[in-house]
């Protein structure tokens, strides 16, 4: 009966031995290129509604949205990357996060999914992809044939530095290609 029991809990904890060598992230598209944020980093997943413009806003800020009697600012990532618009579809989600003791949301063209990415598939940013207005880019995780960019929603979204991450965005597209 013993050993029944031993091979049972020698299992059990190579299961959880494995969770913890993985992450959880969700994964999301803006202008085709798959992102993933760490999701303990996120509240919720909703259905865009009605967005309230403010004025005197960076253009990325879409405005404020009301989530249960709490005003929280949209933030459209899109824009902040400095990407060309496009219009809300069915696919289109905001992603509510929290910043230190700031709930926001991330508009996004679509969420595709949540997924466990084992350590050793996830790679750190190399440094010439982390400049100083992009340290947002923790890393990249190699799934199958794909390549995911992992963003850090408290690097990417502090209040200090998103007008420096838009900057960068918008200075990326005057840089010389590098072979």
């Amino acid at each position: 009966m013993t050993d029944a029991r031993i091979p049972a809990a020698a299992a059990a904890a190579a299961d959880g031995k494995s969770k913890k060598l993985s992450s959880q992230f969700v994964g999301f598209k803006i202008d085709g290129q798959e992102y993933a944020f760490r999701i303990e980093q996120i509240q919720e997943i909703v259905i865009p509604h009605q967005v309230t413009k403010t004025p005197q806003v960076a253009e990325y800020v879409e405005g404020v949205s009301n989530l249960r009697g709490t005003i929280i600012p949209i933030i459209n990532l899109r824009k902040l990357f400095a990407l060309p618009g496009r219009p809300r579809d069915e696919e289109t989600r905001t992603i509510v996060v929290n910043v230190g003791q700031r709930t926001m949301g991330c508009t996004v063209d679509a969420v595709t999914q949540v997924i466990r990415i084992p350590q050793e598939n996830i790679q750190p940013a190399p440094s010439l992809v982390v400049t100083e207005g992009s340290s947002y880019i923790s890393g990249f995780a190699r799934l199958d044939d794909r390549l995911l960019v992992i963003l850090d929603i408290q690097e990417l979204l502090d209040p200090a530095k998103l007008d420096q991450v838009w900057q960068s965005a918008g200075l990326r597209e005057h840089l010389p290609a590098i072979n």
